[in-house]
C-alpha cells in the first residue's frame, strides 16, 4: 500500500476544508484550537521524515498568519499548536517565534489555574472546569512545555512538564486496568463517570511515547512514564476489536459504536513502541492501522471520529457523542500514517 499517497490524500482533504474560524471548528483549519493543533503536530512530523520544502512552507504560512491576525485567549487547548510552534522554530530557527513561544509558557507557569498539589487546571475556550485534571492535558499542553523547555534551555518547563505527567498517572491511570479515566476532580474526589474513553486513553499511547522519546535515558520519570505507558499498551490490546483492529469509544464496553481517531493515535503510538524497540506487538499495531485505513473515503475524508467531548458523568454520555468529521481525526490519522511511511 501507498501510505505517502494516502496521507496526502488525508491532508488534502483537510486543507480543503473551509469554515468561518470560529473556535469550536473542528475541522476547518481556519482556527486555532486544539484539532488543528493535532494536525499542525502531524505535518511537522511528515516534514521531518521528507525534508518536503513546500510542506514546510504551507506550515509556517499558516503559523504566520494566525500570529499576524492575533492569537486567542490562552487555555489547555488553544495551547495545542504552540508544540507544533515550537518545533518550527526548532527547525528554522527564525527568531520570531520565540517571544510567542515564552509568553505561552510563562502564562503556563506562571498564570494557568492549578488544581490542588499544583496541576494543570483543564481550562477551555468555553468552561473553568475547576479542580479537574484531564488525560487530555498532558498530550495538549505538556507535550509543548517540555518541547519549549529543550528549545529554549529552559530546565524549569521541562521539570514541570515531568511533574504533570507523574500526578496526571498519580490520579488518572487505573492501577487495577492499566488503562486511564477520563478526569478526575478534587472537589469531591471522584471520576466523574469513571469512562475508560478510547480517545482520552489515545493522547496518553501516542503523547508519552513521543515525550519517552525527548526524556533522558537515566531521568527516573522516564521509567515510570514508560512503564506506566506499557501497562496501558497491554490493556488496550487486551481490549482491541479483533474484527475490525479499532477500539470501542468506550474501551471496555463492546457495546459502544468503534472510533477512529483513537485508534489512530492508539495504533501510532504501539507502532512506534514497536519500532523504539518498547513493544513486541506489531501485528496487532497493523491489523489497528489497517482498520483506520478502511474508515478513509476517496476524498481522503477519515470517518467514524467522534466529536469534541467534554467530562462525561456517566457511559451512556459517551456513547450518545456524535460521529462527526473533524481536524483531529484527519490528524491523528495522518500521524498514524507517518509511522507506517
Amino acid at each position: 500500500m501507498d501510505y505517502r499517497e494516502l496521507a496526502n490524500r488525508v491532508l488534502n482533504r483537510l486543507k480543503q476544508s473551509k469554515g468561518d474560524g470560529r473556535w469550536d471548528d473542528h475541522l476547518s483549519l481556519a482556527t486555532w484550537e486544539w484539532p488543528q493543533g493535532v494536525a499542525m503536530y502531524a505535518m511537522l512530523k511528515v516534514y521531518q521524515a521528507s525534508r518536503d520544502e513546500t510542506l514546510l512552507a504551507e506550515i509556517k504560512a499558516w503559523y504566520d498568519g494566525h500570529i499576524a491576525r492575533g492569537l486567542p485567549g490562552r487555555n489547555i487547548n488553544t495551547t495545542a499548536p504552540m508544540l507544533g510552534l515550537t518545533l518550527l522554530y526548532e527547525i528554522t530557527g527564525e527568531e520570531k517565534y520565540v517571544p510567542v513561544i515564552s509568553e505561552w509558557a510563562e502564562w503556563i507557569m506562571r498564570s494557568l489555574p492549578r488544581t490542588e498539589e499544583g496541576g494543570f487546571q483543564h481550562l477551555t475556550s468555553d468552561c473553568v472546569n475547576e479542580q479537574q485534571l484531564w488525560d487530555d492535558t498532558l498530550f495538549m499542553t505538556c507535550l509543548f512545555l517540555y518541547r519549549a523547555g529543550h528549545a529554549l534551555n529552559r530546565r524549569e518547563w521541562r521539570e514541570e512538564a515531568k511533574y504533570q505527567f507523574l500526578l496526571h498517572i498519580k490520579y488518572l491511570h487505573c492501577g487495577k486496568t492499566g488503562l486511564w479515566y477520563h478526569g478526575w476532580c478534587f472537589l469531591g474526589r471522584h471520576h466523574f463517570g469513571e469512562a475508560f474513553w478510547a480517545r482520552g486513553n489515545s493522547w496518553i499511547t501516542a503523547g508519552a511515547v513521543d515525550f519517552i522519546e525527548w526524556l533522558p535515558e537515566n531521568d527516573p520519570v522516564r521509567r515510570i512514564v514508560t512503564e506506566t505507558w506499557l501497562e496501558q499498551c497491554r490493556a488496550l490490546l487486551d481490549c482491541q476489536d479483533r474484527e475490525t483492529g479499532l477500539w470501542h469509544t468506550l474501551l471496555d464496553h463492546p457495546d459502544s459504536y468503534l472510533e477512529t481517531s483513537a485508534s489512530a493515535a492508539i495504533a501510532y503510538g504501539l507502532l512506534k513502541g514497536c519500532r523504539l524497540g518498547l513493544l513486541s506487538c506489531r501485528e496487532q499495531a497493523m491489523a489497528a492501522a489497517r482498520g483506520v485505513v478502511g474508515m478513509i473515503g476517496p476524498d481522503g475524508l477519515v470517518g467514524g471520529v467522534s466529536y469534541g467531548t467534554p467530562m462525561g458523568m456517566d457511559l451512556d454520555f459517551y456513547r450518545r457523542v456524535p460521529i462527526q468529521p473533524t481536524a483531529y481525526g484527519q490528524g491523528l490519522t495522518f500521524i498514524m500514517l507517518t509511522e507506517l511511511m
